[in-house]
């Protein structure tokens, strides 16, 4: 993100990260289960999720999309590229349409899985935690976008954040900043953090906390 918590710009540029700070994020990529992203980060971004650089020393590596509504493309990277090597799982809730799920079930019966969690709104965080548990996948790179990420926080399924901070200041009202959602409403509730390690990768300078309330 920049020195002013934004990881984009108001014109959705994303382009923060160095090619040194890749090269951690994917070696990061290779030491976990999954990535994690929220729907709107798949309608704006449409990234491909995948490993560059290395490669995972067991087990496949999946790429988690949290989507209420089912608004995922069906011409989206993640429900195309590289199916067998990255399997696709998308978390949606139990009123999701029949429609939309038959439409995604028909691009690929073994490699994308669809979890339903709960009968509200909004994806049930803690039953998709546990469902993705039940099915082996435990340790998960959760890479935005702002609002997923706030939800997660607020549902204390976040162990540890590592922020790196590019040396550029974005501005912006309306830029996304790392942590979005409708916040909290009193410092005490607030998520706090313990700074366990800092170092410079490139030009970036890399913090490591741990999540304690």
């Amino acid at each position: 993100m920049s020195v002013d918590g934004k990881i984009a710009t108001v014109t959705g540029d994303v382009e923060l990260s160095s090619d040194e700070d890749w090269h951690r994020v994917h070696r990061l990529r290779s030491q976990v289960d999954g990535i994690m992203i929220g729907i709107n980060t798949v309608l704006n971004d449409d990234p491909k999720l995948r490993l560059k650089y290395f490669t995972k020393k067991s087990g496949k590596l999946h790429r988690i999309v949290v989507d209420s509504n089912l608004r995922i493309p069906k011409t989206s990277k993640v429900l195309n590229y590289k199916l067998k090597t990255y399997p696709t799982i998308i978390a949606t809730t139990e009123n999701a349409p029949k429609s939309k799920i038959e439409r995604i079930s028909k691009i690929s019966h073994n490699d994308i899985t669809i979890i339903k969690c709960g009968t509200k709104k909004r994806v049930d965080l803690n039953i998709m935690a546990k469902k993705l548990k039940d099915i082996g996948i435990e340790k998960y790179l959760l890479e935005g976008g702002g609002t997923l990420n706030f939800s997660m926080l607020k549902n204390h399924l976040v162990d540890e954040i590592r922020i790196a901070i590019a040396p550029v200041i974005v501005g912006g009202s309306h830029a996304i900043t790392l942590v979005e959602g409708e916040g909290f409403t009193e410092i005490a509730k607030a998520v706090h953090l313990k700074l366990i390690k800092k170092e410079m990768f490139g030009t970036n300078l890399i913090l490591y906390y741990k999540v304690i309330t």
